[in-house]
């Protein structure tokens, strides 16, 4: 029997743990943006099917239903494509942080433009 040691094998490195970790926060935001719009769906879909309150679907709802949607779409985009490209994951992040934050200010503002 020999005494020499075999070697060990080293792990994944922790760059690529981390983008791993990375990629599934985000398609987590994804799928958590996308089961409150599943939830806000079913409540107003089955409130309505019973007949227990009548719920109006005005300005706000429908940029809630919007974002809520088109949030989910670029989150689960995002992790596709940083899985893809994970050497430009800083400037596809950067972009993903910009468009998220000009799509709620567009909400917003449409909203408030509505109701003004």
């Amino acid at each position: 029997m020999s005494k020499a040691r075999k070697k060990q094998i080293k792990p994944i490195t922790s760059i690529l743990e981390e983008d791993i970790k990375f990629e599934k926060v985000i398609q987590f935001s994804g799928w958590i943006f996308l089961l409150v719009l599943a939830g806000f769906m079913g409540v107003w879909g089955l409130m309505d099917l019973l007949d227990i309150a009548k719920i109006n679907l005005d300005a706000m709802s429908y940029s809630f239903i919007l974002f809520t949607g088109t949030s989910s779409a670029l989150s689960f985009g995002l992790a596709t494509r940083i899985k893809k490209n994970r050497d430009k994951k800083k400037e596809i992040f950067m972009d993903w942080l910009l468009g998220e934050f000009l799509l709620s200010v567009f909400a917003i503002f449409a909203v408030a433009a509505y109701q003004w």
